[in-house]
């Protein structure tokens, strides 16, 4: 992935200016003020932490030393320590969900979207009894590749691959519990596999004009659903390909976090990077009279 450095501060110096005045006037003060400037501004920080998952590096410490202290060094006047700036990155929590959230925001409604979740471990399932890092945070859960210890990761996607919304739960989370918030405000058709088949469900998503398509298992009885229903469902597994960005190309699972809120601020700069992400995997379609029937 190509980075233009100079577009992606400028963009993300814009928020931290309204971000800044925002919690100057309606979050309380802790009561206390550091008085010296630090090093990096926060839109530096949220800059380093985006350009990572954007880079081809796969550990952040590298890719600190020798892209932040090397490539990248005449961009910045000064910079922390490594180990400074993994202290500090904490604070980067709230001004990246907000950003995520407007991000999130900006996603087209196509009418024709795909929901799924995919498991983040935390450590390896070895490794379970020891973990002490996100200890009632993250559970066991059991995913198609067998059991997992570490959160859920639910997104909603549209046909050209832009997030619409995400849900972070613990590993044993149903994945249809989360479903009434992440479909606020869609129509049209909802592309899910057989992990979301629910009669209510069904419902709750019809009256709000969401037509939610699901496989049958093999003990249910088959029901005949329109020809370009079934062509649609095919295209479902787009969503294994938005997957297989965030986790190969961009890093989103990492099992060697030593503080749960750097934790959550590496997964939210991934999901970030990729929202920036200029090229997007997309459905394909051959036939056009297809992509005007959907809606």
């Amino acid at each position: 992935m190509v980075i233009d450095i100079t577009a992606l501060f400028c963009c993300l110096d814009d928020f931290v200016k309204v971000y800044e005045e925002w919690e100057r006037h309606k979050l309380i003060a802790s009561g206390r003020k550091r008085l010296r400037t630090g090093k990096l501004s926060l839109s530096e920080m949220m800059l380093i932490m985006v350009m990572f998952h954007a880079s081809p590096f796969r550990n952040f410490k590298d890719f600190y030393i020798y892209g932040i202290g090397q490539k990248y060094r005449e961009y910045f006047d000064d910079i922390p320590t490594y180990e400074r700036f993994v202290a500090l990155q904490g604070r980067l929590f709230l001004p990246l969900s907000i950003l995520l959230h407007m991000l999130l925001g900006q996603g087209e409604k196509t009418g024709l979207y795909v929901v799924d979740s995919c498991p983040l471990k935390v450590c390896r399932n070895k490794r379970i009894s020891r973990n002490r890092v996100f200890k009632g945070l993250a559970e066991r859960g059991k995913s198609t590749m067998g059991w997992f210890f570490g959160f859920k990761l639910h997104v909603i996607i549209n046909n050209n691959g832009e997030l619409l919304a995400v849900h972070i739960t613990p590993g044993n989370v149903d994945d249809r519990a989360p479903m009434g918030k992440m479909t606020a405000g869609l129509t049209g058709k909802l592309l899910a596999d057989k992990g979301y088949i629910s009669k209510k469900l069904f419902d709750e998503l019809w009256k709000k004009g969401l037509h939610i398509l699901v496989g049958i298992r093999k003990n249910m009885k088959n029901y005949l659903l329109p020809l370009y229903n079934k062509l649609l469902m095919r295209k479902r597994f787009i969503v294994e390909t938005v997957f297989g960005v965030l986790k190969q190309d961009m890093g989103l699972e990492h099992s060697r976090h030593r503080s749960s809120i750097n934790a959550l601020v590496h997964i939210i700069s991934c999901l970030i990077a990729y929202c920036l992400k200029t090229k997007k995997p997309k459905m394909k379609f051959k036939n056009r009279d297809m992509i005007e029937a959907y809606p």
